[in-house]
């Protein structure tokens, strides 16, 4: 099975360890397309940092009555179930989620098809696999891969019809999800990566030689 036909998640967080997820934004990619998009305010569980708020605009007195992030297990461990999550610099949203919920429910290991993980990752990682695609990027930052591309009027379209109005820019959860995920979307574009496997998704995710390898030799054998 190709990469384009299963169901992947793509996550991106604001918010800190110290202060608690305060938004999340998820886009479910199938076939190479945005086909849903979720995303929610959450009350912080610790202190907002005012640099923070500089960067995502989001202040205590407005997010301290809504309910946290841990109110939306149901939803995540869902998403786990059912593909394998994507973020672009995935170890910060692995550390966010498990600070919040250490482990998911046992479920499909899509690094190694048939077997099962309690584990939130392997994650797929846009940022290290345009990394390793690409190696003549000045960045891998979102904003700057997304001019690269030439994505920003798609992305713009795919904002205005998901993300809340005050909420469509960079470093907005949904905003920054969308993204990541046209990013992703755009492999699908060229024959060879769209025909890659999850597997060799989850390799490339990775910029350790020996767990890359290691992840290939299991496709193999």
């Amino acid at each position: 099975m190709t990469w384009t036909e299963q169901q992947v998640f793509f996550i991106d967080f604001e918010g800190s360890v110290s202060s608690g997820v305060l938004e999340y934004g998820v886009v479910t990619l199938l076939g190479g397309k945005v086909t849903a998009a979720a995303t929610r305010l959450c009350g912080p569980t610790g202190r907002i940092r005012p640099e923070d708020t500089e960067i995502h605009r989001l202040r205590e007195d407005t997010l301290a009555r809504l309910e946290p992030f841990s109110a939306d297990w149901e939803l995540f461990a869902r998403y786990r179930e059912n593909g394998p999550l994507c973020a672009h610099h995935a170890g910060a949203e692995n550390s966010l989620i498990r600070s919040t919920w250490p482990y998911p429910r046992n479920s499909p290991d899509f690094a190694r098809p048939g077997s099962r993980a309690i584990d939130w990752g392997p994650w797929i990682d846009t940022a290290r696999i345009y990394a390793q695609l690409y190696a003549k990027l000045e960045s891998t930052r979102l904003e700057s891969l997304v001019a690269a591309s030439r994505l920003q009027g798609e992305l713009d379209r795919l904002a205005a019809r998901y993300c809340p109005v005050a909420r469509r820019f960079y470093h907005a959860a949904l905003y920054d999800a969308l993204a990541g995920a046209l990013l992703l979307a755009s492999l699908a574009r060229q024959p060879q990566l769209a025909s890659l496997t999850v597997t060799q998704l989850l390799a490339l995710s990775t910029l350790d030689p020996e767990k890359r390898d290691s992840i290939l030799q299991r496709e193999l054998f």
